[in-house]
């Protein structure tokens, strides 16, 4: 039993690696065709699923008073998705439909599967001896706060007993009004640090792109920033969109600006989510656009001043 979870950690850490060099530091979990056998699972709409309960019998702790998730899946060992390794939970449901987006498959809460706070961190903690100093949980998506009640009481459990929680968000369910705002400043008492996403920095190129406008992204920023909350950036660049110098350095602009950035990464366009909108039927927007040259990126890390953001590393 305990070879075969030392295995599946091996297996798992080696493909978010070689993931990380080659495209950037985004999961490769979200990328693969659905498949399932052997010792592993490839799960719902093509994320690796290497769960502990393949190494355990995990009970229910369901009590029935928390709010459960509505859960797309779970990835055990995850090395780019916040501080140290991760036990990730990717939830259902989003609110934007971001052109270069390579999972619309969590788009939908309703096809998400219920689990329950408990159960999730039960699952987690026996995969804790692995994390080291800095890893803990990610709750990423789809977009997490679309479930604040879920979301928060999760983090409660998981800071009672000592585990760094992180939130990996595109910031579009933000608003500083009425409950949800009260449960969002609960929710910041229990988070450690957010990955926070710019989409792009101009208010209507964002809004062709991802459907939404992006006044409240911003203002959450300003929040995050105001309170002090840790955060890092991250930028999908692409070409003819966002892989623009005038708009990255208006990025940067707007970067400078805030005093809690512990890093800023580039994340290179790529095509590797295409398969999933022709298996569920939905017209790619991006077709025929190419990814990023090296050169590109790296200017677009010079201007983002990605290397000034170390924090992340001490």
């Amino acid at each position: 039993m305990w070879l075969g979870c030392r295995v599946k950690f091996i297996v798992g850490l080696i493909v978010s690696l070689v993931y990380d060099i080659f495209y950037g530091n985004t999961s490769v979990m979200l990328l693969l065709p659905k498949i399932r056998g052997g010792g592993g699972t490839f799960g719902q709409g093509g994320k690796i699923v290497f769960s502990s309960a393949m190494c355990y019998n995990s009970g229910d702790s369901r009590g029935g008073k928390m709010t459960d998730g509505y859960i797309h899946s779970i990835e055990s060992f995850g090395a780019v998705d916040g501080p140290g390794m991760r036990y990730i939970v990717f939830t259902a449901g989003c609110p934007l439909r971001c052109a270069f987006c390579h999972n619309p498959d969590t788009w939908n809460m309703a096809e998400g599967k219920k689990m329950s706070p408990e159960e999730i961190l039960e699952d987690a903690l026996k995969d804790r001896a692995y994390w080291g100093a800095k890893g803990g949980i990610t709750v990423s998506g789809g977009e997490p706060l679309m479930q604040l009640d879920f979301l928060l009481d999760l983090f409660t459990l998981a800071k009672k007993e000592g585990v760094n929680t992180c939130i990996d968000t595109s910031g579009g369910p933000f608003t500083k009004e009425g409950e949800w705002f009260k449960k969002f400043q609960e929710l910041m008492k229990v988070t450690d640090i957010l990955l926070m996403d710019i989409k792009h920095i101009d208010p209507a190129e964002h809004e062709k792109l991802t459907g939404r406008p992006n006044a409240n992204i911003i203002e959450m920023f300003r929040y995050l920033d105001e309170i002090k909350k840790p955060i890092w950036i991250r930028h999908v660049l692409v070409p003819g969109i966002s892989d623009n110098d005038e708009y990255l350095e208006r990025t940067r602009d707007f970067i400078r600006t805030l005093g809690n950035v512990e890093r800023v990464e580039i994340l290179p366009y790529h095509t590797l989510g295409i398969a999933k909108y022709k298996e569920l039927g939905i017209p790619y927007r991006l077709e025929g656009t190419p990814m990023p040259s090296q050169e590109r990126v790296e200017n677009a890390r010079r201007i983002l001043e990605c290397n000034k953001y170390d924090a992340w590393q001490k």
